[in-house]
């Protein structure tokens, strides 16, 4: 019994120290938040003032190919502390030798100018001050740090470099629309700014990175930034955009546009079986000049009647309900025709020999109102909300849903709406009185190429992080088939009259078959109505015609002078599907039952000698070279060989670069120690200033490419 009493005693000792200590610790919290909430206060207050979050580096919006599209570029604010003590050791003996060293870098301002400010800072004892307001890049960087007194580092010498990242397009405003906008907001400050737009906006959340967090601490009389918790980066997102194909769609339009003194133009390229997006290019007139100002192509001011690249659309709902055949005959009359109190033209209307009865085949290849418009109500003239249903079940009546910020609600009335009139179906029927973004007709035709199959668009295909792909984007299938693969038959077909026969013969190539329809549609206000001679001209389809790879839209809206489709729009995408064989080998250019150029050697481009040899030696080429030492040749072709001429330099003389490639070009042109600065693609046809003209260092020399 004693032990028990003993092992008990012992028991309730321990029980009733933790009791104590537990009512202590109790005790403590009680005081803590009551007594000296304050004084706690005051250090949670001081510790939240010197700390910061910081955010990682923005992630790069890549092209498919991995080549850089928008980018985070560090730039730097020079600071400077003139009350450090080793910067009082020198300053007077140094700031002259500073003041002048810095109107290197900042020519804005004089040695005097500088010299005066730094002094007066150096008087009030400025420990925070300003040296220039522009932001200098990392080169920039490393010349400063030289200069007399901030050689000594931060310091001693006062130097203080804070780093700002400033996001760089380094192919300008190719595809700047899509890429998207940046604006300061709630994680805008030292590394910049939030995606308000485009791909920027859509992937924020990858391209941000996550915050860490930054402690100030005062060392010795200095506030020095310690970084507590490392920032975690952004990761790269890595487009659909192919920036050479990119690049020809860009000029082509600019060209047509600047011809046509548009208003603005959109064209988009698309890989048929997957939907992605390989070019996109939206330019509008802003003070005499083309740029990417809105993005046309998915927009609401770009969400507008699509005209005749409609009739495609309604002879898909009448052809699958058989309520029609390509060979039935329909009479356009003269190209004239009343509907109630309003009348339908066609762009024939008054030719000679034009009219009658045409097969509805003939109807689409000729671009006829009247005849679609005729086919469309006698098939639903009494049962209009099927043909309306059958649109609105291919999905005209809903977004794509692309992702992209702005991206346009199409509108297609219903025959129970308020504002459905009598004349309402025969007008819908060749593309007026609803409202469609060019990538929604374009993801229509892309499906009749991809045989029935509609897929959404795609703009990102991959996240990346480290150079690792860690996510990849499949394609999305809209819809499994729009109509029946009879159906989709026949509008093939019709598509390749439209080129061979219709309004689109003059665009027709030797080389390669492709298939499309053309667009002239009236431009309305509005409180105007329509607007007198005014248009916007479009050309959609997809090539080749056979085993079609791409699609392609381009719309020119309100063209000065011609403004047909066929003769605005159309030379655009005949012009890209053109640079896009030349460049993508899977396709063959050779058609059936064609003649086939007979001449055996192809055309080299000026180079390098020995680039030229093994380029001759691989495809059995014949050569005849000079005897010569030279590097660089220039070449001619005979129906059999080619010959070899050397291209000698000269010293302070302007290299000849025509008929070079572009990479060829720039490199002997940098090599003489000058610039250069390319427009349009292929080789050089052009220089400026002309070969063998004297040069100075760090001349900029015009290309034109072709």
């Amino acid at each position: 019994m004693d032990l028990r009493r003993i092992i008990l005693a012992r028991y309730a000792g321990v029980l009733a120290l933790v009791l104590i200590f537990s009512v202590a610790i109790v005790g403590r919290i009680v005081y803590i938040q009551f007594s000296a909430s304050d004084k706690w206060d005051g250090k949670l207050q001081t510790l939240e003032n010197q700390t910061e979050e910081i955010q990682g580096n923005r992630g790069n919006i890549c092209s498919t190919n991995g080549r850089v599209l928008a980018s985070s570029v560090p730039f730097y604010e020079i600071r400077f502390d003139l009350a450090a003590p080793g910067v009082r050791e020198v300053f007077n003996k140094e700031v002259d030798a500073l003041a002048g060293e810095l109107t290197k870098v900042f020519a804005d301002k004089t040695k005097w100018q500088f010299k005066n400010d730094l002094q007066k800072a150096y008087q009030n004892g400025a420990r925070y001050y300003l040296v220039h307001r522009r932001k200098i890049n990392y080169d920039e960087l490393q010349r400063v740090k030289a200069f007399p007194i901030f050689n000594r580092g931060k310091y001693k010498g006062g130097f203080i470099a804070e780093q700002e990242y400033v996001r760089f397009t380094p192919h300008g405003k190719l595809a700047f629309r899509t890429i998207g906008l940046m604006n300061k907001g709630a994680y805008g400050g030292v590394h910049g700014s939030i995606g308000i737009s485009g791909i920027e906006e859509q992937y924020e959340g990858y391209l941000r990175g996550g915050e860490g967090l930054m402690l100030r601490q005062n060392l010795s009389g200095r506030w020095v930034n310690i970084s507590a918790v490392e920032p975690e980066n952004g990761k790269d997102v890595i487009t659909t955009i192919d920036v050479y194909l990119q690049d020809v769609v860009d000029n082509a339009l600019k060209k047509q546009l600047f011809k046509s003194n548009a208003e603005y133009g959109t064209a988009i390229l698309m890989e048929v079986e997957t939907g992605k997006v390989r070019a996109i290019a939206n330019l509008g007139l802003q003070d005499g000049e083309y740029n990417e100002i809105y993005n046309y192509a998915i927009g609401h001011e770009g969400c507008t009647e699509p005209g005749s690249t409609f009739k495609l659309m309604s002879m898909m709902v009448a052809l699958d309900e058989a309520r029609i055949d390509t060979s039935d005959l329909i009479d356009v009359e003269d190209g004239k025709w009343k509907v109630y109190d309003r009348t339908i033209y066609d762009s024939e209307y008054g030719y000679a020999n034009y009219g009658g009865k045409m097969t509805v085949k003939q109807i689409f290849e000729h671009s006829s109102n009247v005849g679609v418009a005729k086919i469309i109500e006698q098939c639903y003239g009494d049962r209009e909300s099927e043909y309306i249903d059958r649109l609105y079940n291919v999905g005209f009546n809903r977004k794509l849903g692309v992702g992209l910020k702005g991206e346009a609600m199409p509108y297609l009335k219903y025959p129970t709406d308020k504002n459905w009139w009598g004349t309402s179906l025969a007008y819908i029927s060749h593309g007026y009185e609803l409202k469609l973004s060019p990538l929604h007709v374009l993801t229509f035709y892309n499906a009749v190429a991809n045989d029935g199959k509609m897929v959404k668009p795609m703009f990102v295909e991959a996240i990346q992080q480290n150079g690792v792909r860690e996510q990849e984007f499949k394609t999305e299938v809209i819809k499994k088939s729009i109509c029946s693969d009879e159906t989709v038959g026949k509008l093939q077909a019709l598509l390749k009259g439209v080129v061979t026969n219709g309004t689109a013969r003059n665009l027709q190539s030797k080389q390669y078959d492709f298939a499309g329809k053309t667009g002239t549609a009236k431009v309305a206000d509005r409180e105007k109505g329509y607007l007198h001679r005014k248009y916007r001209a479009s050309f959609v389809g997809y090539f080749p015609a056979e085993k079609p790879k791409y699609s392609c839209i381009v719309v020119i809206a309100e063209p000065k002078g011609a403004y047909y489709g066929g003769s605005v729009a159309g030379p655009v995408f005949r012009e890209i599907a053109d640079c896009v064989y030349t460049t993508d080998l899977s396709l063959d250019i050779a058609k059936k039952n064609k003649e086939i150029n007979t001449h055996k050697v192809p055309h080299l481009l000026n180079g390098l000698v020995n680039e030229t040899k093994v380029i001759c030696e691989e495809l059995e080429i014949e050569m005849n070279q000079s005897n010569s030492e030279a590097d660089w040749v220039r070449t001619t072709e005979s129906e059999r060989s080619v010959e070899l001429k050397p291209q000698m330099l000269v010293q302070q003389k302007m290299p000849n670069v025509v008929g070079m490639g572009a990479t060829d070009a720039m490199y002997l042109i940098e090599k003489a120690g000058m610039r250069s600065k390319l427009k349009g693609v292929g080789k050089v046809k052009k220089q400026f200033p002309d070969p063998g003209a004297s040069y100075r260092k760090g001349q900029l020399v015009y290309l034109d490419l072709s």
